[in-house]
């Protein structure tokens, strides 16, 4: 007969399962057995004069691993390479950037000496002019050989001469902007600080030196005349340069010769109209970035024109046969603010083709 503290045969009814099931969530793996800081004695230990009946272990060392070390120190490394590039990158953005400023724009009429020389054919009448040698269309205005500069890189020059050339094959070469008054590829092209004095410009053409349609592109009044060759001969140069930290510049210089023609008559002959535009284009960050421009300087000459004329909104180019009309534009009072002071140039004989 067993005493109290025997257990009994058998599961006991209504038990757990038994001893292995009541201790089967407990687990001692190797990780937790080589954690514990006490070890008891082997027996071959005990028996030798150890009063104790365990020991206590060394603390196990908790230290990063070496794998762990180095990659905290490649964070850190890359973290202070972030900052000081973002303080010493040379193409980091500048806080104070130039104020956007209106365009100045000039506009001067050439007067021809004697009567337009004509012809039937457009391409004789190139062949025997200085524009011989120009080439056609955006063939004429290449991209020069870029360089970066100490705040701007080769991309952000390249976009820069880019974007000035698109504003000139636009304003200058699409003949629905040249007979057709469709301004809008051009105004696309301009910075949105200057859209007020663009549409202004188009809305209440106005001489003063500010709101000229004719400063900001070329057009012609199409009443009077139409491209009797679509193939607009070019010749000029881009140059690009950095003003500060946060601007580029780009000058443009061309020369486009245009063939025209009597609007009213298809068997009228042709004569050339020449334009000589200089642009000065200026770049932010942000025009680098949405691909427009400010154009700060405008200055043109074309002809063959009478002074007469107003060439502020349009164009009015005498044709093959035709004479400047004697006068010119209406003195300018110099003691009067706000107005521009009337300028009208004599078109040089040797310009003309040989006929």
């Amino acid at each position: 007969m067993g005493g109290p503290g025997d257990p009994t045969e058998g599961t006991p009814e209504g038990g757990p399962g038994g001893g292995e099931e009541e201790y089967r969530s407990v687990v001692f793996d190797e990780s937790f057995v080589r954690a514990a800081r006490l070890q008891e004695y082997s027996a071959r230990e005990r028996i030798a004069d150890h009063a104790p009946a365990v020991r206590r272990r060394p603390p196990l060392r908790r230290g990063l691993s070496r794998q762990a070390l180095i990659l905290v120190l490649l964070i850190a490394v890359a973290f202070g390479t972030a900052i000081y590039m973002g303080v010493r990158h040379p193409y980091q953005t500048s806080a104070a950037q130039q104020p956007v400023e209106p365009l100045r724009m000039t506009v001067i009429p050439l007067a021809p000496e004697g009567r337009v020389p004509g012809y039937t054919d457009a391409e004789y009448l190139y062949a025997h002019s200085p524009a011989a040698q120009f080439r056609v269309g955006a063939k004429g205005i290449p991209l020069p050989a870029s360089r970066r500069t100490e705040h701007f890189s080769d991309s952000q020059v390249v976009s820069a001469l880019t974007t000035a050339k698109d504003y000139i094959v636009r304003s200058s070469l699409d003949p629905d902007v040249l007979v057709g008054g469709q301004a809008r590829a051009v105004r696309v092209l301009v910075d949105t600080d200057q859209l007020d004095q663009f549409d202004q410009s188009f809305a209440h053409p106005t001489a003063d030196g500010r709101h000229a349609p004719t400063g900001w592109l070329v057009r012609f009044d199409p009443t009077e005349a139409r491209l009797a060759d679509s193939r607009i001969r070019v010749q000029g140069s881009l140059q690009a340069a950095e003003t500060d930290s946060s601007t580029l510049e780009v000058t443009a210089d061309h020369t486009f010769v245009y063939a025209l023609r009597s609007a009213g008559g298809a068997d009228a002959e042709v004569s050339l109209f020449t334009v000589r535009r200089e642009l000065h284009f200026r770049f932010d960050r942000d025009d680098l970035r949405m691909h427009t421009a400010q154009l700060v300087v405008s200055y043109v000459q074309a002809g063959p024109l009478t002074c007469a004329e107003d060439s502020t909104n349009r164009l009015h180019p005498l044709l093959a046969g035709q004479t400047a009309k004697a006068g010119g534009p209406a003195g300018t009072d110099p003691y009067a603010t706000g107005s521009a002071t009337a300028l009208c140039g004599s078109l040089a004989t040797s310009a003309q083709p040989k006929v």
